[in-house]
């Protein structure tokens, strides 16, 4: 029996999860038989913490750190202006652009490393807009992350509604509105909040064959899910370097965009590292006619050198392996959940189809801020998304089966003694 299949007996029937014997396979013998297990040891961890928060800020790799001192030390320390050439700094957005292309299903040459999300979605956007003249509507999900929706209306004031018009709708209302008026959809992979994901190749094809272009954020996939841009004819995507690819706190974010669309576009972010001859020093900006047209200014090298070497982690990893095991992580969690009577307050807010979902779980419960910091001072690092969502992130290369054993464990002490209703966890100064 799966662990998708004991959790789906849970929920069909809560008195199996409250009888004396848990359906689920023990949770050493699961660690055992995890074909990722090794993994774990290429990472930095607090020895007496579970880190469920990969969905927001991965961990340090061992890796990343050791490159972070060697570029410190000998490339910038020893050999200085040197090293843009020495050590190939000059060459490091196509490089781990390439690194992460595999991940996205993508063709060498399609996707490079610059910049953050918002600033890399400003430039694709624009670009989307002039390659669909005439058309002027963006479509996306009400409740799709904010800095998305946030980037389309900066671009309206700047454009006007003549030239840009948002319109956000509820998920389920999206297909149905894309007609031959819509120049662009915009959508986010996997839900941030309910961690709901879509169907890339459905919803992309739904909106080309009304002559929209499409563009994906996949800030919440890249690095644990399986993806396909090529094969499923995606137009544009964006993602950020730091949440599953580990490669630290505002770590270089990416842009793919599909060779067909390379000579014909133009992105407004004009810079000298976009040039097609950056050290010719032109007064008049003529475009790289690749996928180099969306760099802008210098690279940040110190970061982006520690996302090369955070990439290493996957070199010899399976994605269906990733996915599947996060899946497993999710399916294990839930169900364990559902046995310990302290916890039948939170309410899974997450689908259980594993099409429908990413590689996180989210819970509902008005107390679920002050929850969260309670787990965060037990060492189970979670989060909280307004206005009520507990979030646990299953990040596979790292974690284990027995590992959620043990958060579980202080999560049912927690609510069982009803910890969160202490003044102290319920002051918002922060929220990590």
């Amino acid at each position: 029996m799966s662990l998708l299949d004991v959790l789906t007996k849970y929920r069909k029937d809560p008195s199996l999860a409250a009888g004396p014997a848990s359906l689920l396979p023990d949770a050493e013998a699961l660690d055992r038989s995890d074909p990722l297990r090794h993994k774990r040891d290429e990472f930095l961890l607090p020895a007496q913490s579970v880190y469920l928060d990969g969905n927001s800020l991965g961990p340090m790799p061992v890796a990343a750190r050791q490159r972070a001192q060697a570029v410190l030390d000998q490339q910038w320390g020893e050999d200085l202006i040197c090293s843009w050439n020495k050590h190939s700094w000059i060459d490091l957005p196509q490089t781990v652009g390439d690194k992460i292309a595999p991940m996205l299903g993508a063709a060498p040459g399609q996707v490079i490393c610059c910049d953050s999300v918002s600033i890399n979605l400003f430039k694709v956007l624009s670009a989307a807009l002039g390659l669909n003249p005439g058309r002027r509507k963006i479509v996306s999900q009400r409740d799709n992350f904010p800095t998305d929706l946030y980037v389309v209306q900066g671009l309206q004031q700047l454009l006007g509604e003549t030239q840009c018009e948002l319109e956000v709708l509820p998920e389920e209302e999206i297909e149905g509105a894309l007609d031959d008026q819509v120049a662009v959809l915009l959508l986010t992979q996997v839900n941030f909040r309910s961690g709901y994901a879509h169907d890339i190749a459905r919803l992309t094809r739904a909106a080309q064959a009304h002559g929209a272009l499409v563009i994906w954020d996949l800030a919440h996939s890249t690095g644990v899910m399986p993806l396909e841009l090529d094969h499923w004819n995606v137009d544009f995507a964006v993602g950020c370097g730091y949440k599953y690819l580990n490669g630290g706190p505002g770590a270089p974010a990416f842009v793919y965009a599909a060779r067909r669309h390379h000579a014909a576009l133009r992105q407004p972010v004009a810079g000298w590292m976009g040039h097609q001859s950056p050290f010719e020093f032109s007064p008049e900006y003529t475009p790289a006619g690749d996928i180099r047209q969306f760099l802008a200014g210098t690279p940040p090298i110190l970061s982006m050198s520690v996302l090369d070497a955070a990439l290493d982690v996957y070199r010899d990893v399976d994605i269906r392996q990733v996915k599947q095991k996060a899946l497993n992580l999710a399916d294990y969690f839930a169900a364990r959940m559902m046995e310990l009577p302290s916890l039948q307050s939170l309410e899974l807010a997450t689908p259980l189809a594993h099409i429908e979902r990413g590689a996180q779980l989210a819970y509902v419960h008005p107390q679920a801020f002050a929850i969260c910091q309670c787990l965060i001072a037990e060492g189970v690092i979670a989060d909280f998304r307004a206005p009520n969502i507990l979030r646990f992130g299953f990040s596979p290369l790292y974690l284990s089966f027995c590992g959620l054993d043990k958060a579980l464990e202080r999560f049912a002490a927690i609510m069982e003694k009803k910890l969160y209703a202490l003044p102290e966890f319920n002051v918002r100064k922060k929220v990590t």
